[in-house]
C-alpha cells in the first residue's frame, strides 16, 4: 500500500490526533464519510444519465 508500514501509518495516525484532537477526529471521519459518499453517488447519477440517453437515442 504506497510503500507504508504499520509503523508509518501509526505515525500518521499519531500526528493527526495530535493536530486536530480526540474530539475532532470524528467529525472529520463522518466528513469524509459524506465527501465520499457524495462523490459514488454523483458518479452512478452520471452512469445512470449516460445510459438512458443512449437507449433514447437507439429508439430514434
Amino acid at each position: 500500500m504506497f510503500g507504508l508500514g504499520m509503523p508509518e501509518l501509526l505515525i500518521i495516525l499519531l500526528i493527526i490526533l495530535i493536530i486536530f484532537g480526540a474530539g475532532k477526529l470524528p467529525q472529520i471521519g463522518e466528513g469524509l464519510g459524506k465527501g465520499i459518499r457524495n462523490f459514488k453517488k454523483s458518479i452512478k447519477e452520471e452512469e445512470n444519465q449516460e445510459s438512458s440517453s443512449e437507449l433514447e437515442s437507439n429508439k430514434d
